[in-house]
């Protein structure tokens, strides 16, 4: 299988750091892994993402899979020409997690060339699945 990344060479260390001063650097996000056609990141169940049960806010495991399938789908377009925004987001939280990290996982379901679609698993420490999300960009030319 051939990369659907548009840097065909990009590493994990290109990713970089998650932006200062965004939502994911206070969520804690660090990226962990991209493949031929995914990207992981991960997130710690704390003070930050728990609800007041103590269980992983669902607006958490939202903002890691917006956060996670917004940057993959960057990762597909020739950032010169085009950028992507959020169009919709639904969440299935299945399983709730305490503590330890949850890590999520995008894949692509369509990149078209007016939308894409991406499916976010997301797991908990002993790979249970805690949240299946999917979310769907709008693909604009860039302004010149």
């Amino acid at each position: 299988m051939s990369s659907i990344w548009y840097n065909k060479s990009i590493k994990l260390a290109d990713l970089g750091a998650i932006e200062p001063g965004t939502m994911a650097e206070f969520l804690g996000m660090e990226w962990t892994e991209i493949g031929e056609d995914y990207v992981k990141i991960k997130m710690p169940v704390d003070q930050r993402t728990k609800q007041p049960y103590g269980l992983l806010h669902g607006g958490a495991s939202c903002a890691l899979a917006e956060t996670i399938g917004s940057v993959a789908s960057q990762l597909v377009l020739d950032p010169n020409k085009f950028i992507c925004v959020g169009l919709e987001i639904n969440a299935n939280h299945v399983r709730s997690a305490r503590s330890g990290f949850v890590t999520g996982i995008a894949k692509p379901l369509h990149l078209g060339g007016a939308t894409h679609v991406w499916d976010i698993r997301i797991y908990d420490d002993a790979e249970k699945l805690i949240c299946i999300s999917r979310l769907t960009l709008a693909i604009l030319k860039k302004a010149l």
